[in-house]
């Protein structure tokens, strides 16, 4: 991908733990398929950093290092031996984030990590989320994410993720796509055969979005359930 001094790469990756379709639990080769993406800011999902009295590695802290990415944590579970959820990867400067609680009670813990950031002379804003996987709960989660979409009324905004959204005409996609235009939608899932297209990229303005595409490759389609899914974007 040849990218211009008005152009950058976004990505999101559901990284399941860093265990892969042959249940082999593997940091370094979900560290090696970020590398391999190589986009400027990338958002993950199901980054496990508890040791659960096991010999883990902290697999945010790994990745980070191993690509050379600063890292951003966005919690959903939290206890005394480390926490899980969300991750924002960023090759450019953090100025400001906040975690924005999408907790639905007798659900999982569930929530996004906003993140503004200055690439080149532009501040972008970066929404990492993960959803719930019941339509019900996935409505109210989306729901709270068009209030925070509408009060961020200017800018750039990037809305990436795993939405475990099975149904491609769902109300809460149609929601989503009302405020921040309806981009091409990639199959990401099962990764050694994807139909699904549960992880997606919005870009606000939407003509901002040039490409989208699934970073398929003989890693990347075992070391997660997912396929990585990549936008390339233009500095409004």
């Amino acid at each position: 991908m040849v990218l211009t001094q008005r152009t950058f790469t976004a990505a999101t990756y559901n990284v399941h733990k860093c265990v892969g379709m042959d249940v082999r639990h593997d940091p370094e080769r979900i560290a090696s398929v970020v590398r391999e993406i190589g986009a400027d800011i990338i958002g993950l999902q199901e980054v496990d950093n508890r040791s659960g009295g096991r010999r883990l590695s902290a697999q945010m802290e790994f990745i980070a290092k191993y690509t050379g990415y600063t890292a951003l944590a966005g919690p959903t579970i939290r206890r005394v031996d480390g926490h899980y959820g969300n991750v924002l990867l960023t090759r450019w400067p953090l100025i400001e984030s906040r975690e924005i609680n999408l907790n639905v009670p007798g659900r999982e813990p569930r929530g996004a990590i906003e993140g503004l950031v200055r690439v080149r002379s532009a501040e972008v804003r970066i929404i990492v989320v993960h959803l719930g996987l019941a339509a019900a709960e996935r409505w109210v989660q989306i729901c709270r994410l068009a209030e925070v979409i509408r009060n961020r009324n200017s800018g750039m905004l990037i809305l990436l993720g795993d939405m475990n959204e099975w149904y491609p005409r769902s109300r809460g996609l149609d929601l989503l796509h009302r405020y921040m235009g309806k981009p091409n939608t990639i199959p990401s899932y099962p990764a050694w055969c994807p139909f699904l297209s549960l992880d997606r990229i919005w870009v606000r303005p939407r003509n901002s979005l040039i490409k989208v595409r699934a970073h398929a490759t003989a890693l990347s389609r075992v070391a997660s359930d997912h396929l990585p899914i990549v936008a390339e974007i233009q500095i409004a």
